[in-house]
């Protein structure tokens, strides 16, 4: 594999960067779903580890010492290995070296398996931790999606989720850290309307959602469905007037605003035991019938 790979099942394309484990298009018959990386945000699909969202000035402690950590984590940056591919997967893996281990003391390996299908898109994320103690972390994945994608302008469009959620979200300060105040939103049980200046502000952090998936519906009915699994939050952020949306699964988030603890005490942070493996799925599907 070069620096890229693509993916091919029938009229599907998946283009797939080895910086990062990235997807870098996807495209169902004439329709590209994912976002160009353009100057109003240069990225398409980050991968988010071992941090999700921001630590407070820009450090994490461990064992009372403190190591810089970027925003998401240092996954994004890092060169994964592919190691299988077929004409319609591909397995990418990243251990710890000396530079992760500069940012974040553990070993870890982090593999990133991609299926496609005829108009569907399958990320399974396999961590293993061949350490002696706990490994604590945090994972997500972060696409943006054109928007609009089908017909209609974005403010005709909605997320539906699959069951109803908070009519609020967590109010997060200008250094991108979560406060207690709460932000209220137009949501009506499932339905969410992206009309007027919802996505202008910060991202909208549902924790701890009751919806395990969701859809990002056009005014014509097209979709793109979204579904996790060992995820626990969802998170939707926009660059108005830039046409993407990214729809977000986390198993963990950024720092509440005066956080001072250690790693291990961060919220929602996920611990695998030393020898042990966890796995956490996200699948996109385009659907173009009815909503």
């Amino acid at each position: 594999m070069s620096e890229e790979a693509v993916l091919r099942s029938g009229t599907s394309r998946l283009r797939i960067r080895r910086r990062g484990a990235e997807v870098v298009a996807w495209r169902v018959g004439p329709d590209e779903l994912v976002w160009s990386a353009g100057p109003q945000w240069p990225r398409s699909s980050p991968l988010l580890f071992p941090v999700v969202g921001r630590v407070k000035d820009g450090m994490i402690r461990v064992d009372g010492r403190r190591y810089p950590m970027p925003t998401h984590g240092f996954a994004a940056g890092q060169d994964f290995v592919p190691v299988e591919r077929t004409e319609t997967t591909l397995r990418l893996r990243l251990r710890d070296n000396d530079e992760t281990r500069a940012a974040y003391p553990f070993a870890f390996c982090l593999e990133v398996f991609y299926r496609l299908g005829e108009r569907a898109v399958e990320a399974v994320f396999t961590l293993t931790n061949p350490g002696s103690g706990p490994l604590p972390y945090a994972l997500g994945l972060h696409p943006g999606f054109r928007w609009p994608f089908a017909d209609g302008e974005p403010e005709d469009y909605r997320i539906l989720f699959e069951s109803a959620e908070q009519a609020s979200v967590p109010a997060i300060d200008p250094d991108g850290l979560f406060t207690e105040a709460r932000r209220a939103l137009p949501l009506e049980g499932r339905d969410l309307p992206l009309a007027g200046d919802l996505m202008a502000r910060e991202a909208l952090c549902f924790l701890d959602a009751r919806s395990r998936g969701l859809r990002f519906v056009s005014p014509g009915g097209a979709a793109i469905a979204v579904e996790t699994e060992g995820f626990a939050h969802f998170a939707l952020w926009a660059r108005p007037p830039a046409r993407f949306l990214c729809i977000e699964a986390w198993t963990g988030h950024g720092d509440p605003s005066g956080f001072a603890g250690e790693l291990a005490q961060k919220p929602s942070m996920v611990f695998l035991a030393p020898g042990g493996d966890a796995r956490h799925i996200m699948r996109w599907r385009f659907e173009a019938g009815s909503a």
